[in-house]
């Protein structure tokens, strides 16, 4: 069997066909419908900016939950193919060139930054890790500028060595948190989900 697909049949489980069948391009999806059911991050009329938002996935999602009234504003190094409604703006570069811009959309801020982003992963964990903290802390200054009193805060990371110094960031900079792991996470992965709520 030709390697290259092996590996590629090996990621594919029973969320990559549920994605497919209900439409969306990736299976991230449906780690990010475990924390609005059970959390309530997304709300109608919200102002969201998604990082990392490509193949779609979860602009698709959040784009029906804030409704036509909000507006979802989504950044990836990669384009997003997908068709998307009116009120979701995509932006393809590095989001951490394009504070200014972001923060125009954005009018008076944003209600909730979601930051699914991961780095061009090595096989090595404590690389991987490093490199996912490096993007998580990236994605915690944006937040602390654009978000909203009282906003929310939803991103991956790696756990790994500076998993408890960006913890003690997030304390610094909202009421509360949670940590959460999806079941739609992979068993192998080291990937968890840090959630922010009531920016100071």
């Amino acid at each position: 069997m030709n390697y290259s697909k092996k590996k590629r049949n090996s990621w594919t489980d029973h969320y990559t066909h549920k994605a497919k069948k209900d439409g969306f391009p990736a299976r991230s999806v449906y780690k990010l419908k475990e924390m609005q059911r059970k959390f309530r991050l997304i709300r109608k009329g919200d102002r969201v900016l998604d990082l990392g938002c490509a193949p779609g996935s979860w602009l698709k999602y959040t784009a029906d939950q804030v409704g036509k009234g909000g507006h979802v504003v989504g950044v990836d190094l990669k384009p997003v193919l997908i068709s998307l409604p009116a009120h979701v703006q995509i932006f393809t570069g590095d989001v951490f060139e394009m504070f200014e811009v972001l923060s125009k959309l954005a009018g008076a801020g944003y209600n909730i930054v979601l930051s699914d982003m991961a780095p061009e992963t090595t096989g090595h964990k404590s690389v991987d890790a490093a490199r996912s903290f490096e993007l998580s802390l990236m994605a915690l200054t944006l937040a602390q500028k654009l978000l909203l009193p009282k906003g929310r805060f939803v991103c991956k990371i790696f756990q790994g060595e500076n998993f408890q110094h960006y913890m003690e960031l997030i304390k610094t900079t909202f009421e509360k948190h949670k940590n959460f792991k999806p079941k739609s996470t992979r068993k192998a992965s080291r990937e968890i989900y840090i959630l922010g709520f009531e920016r100071r």
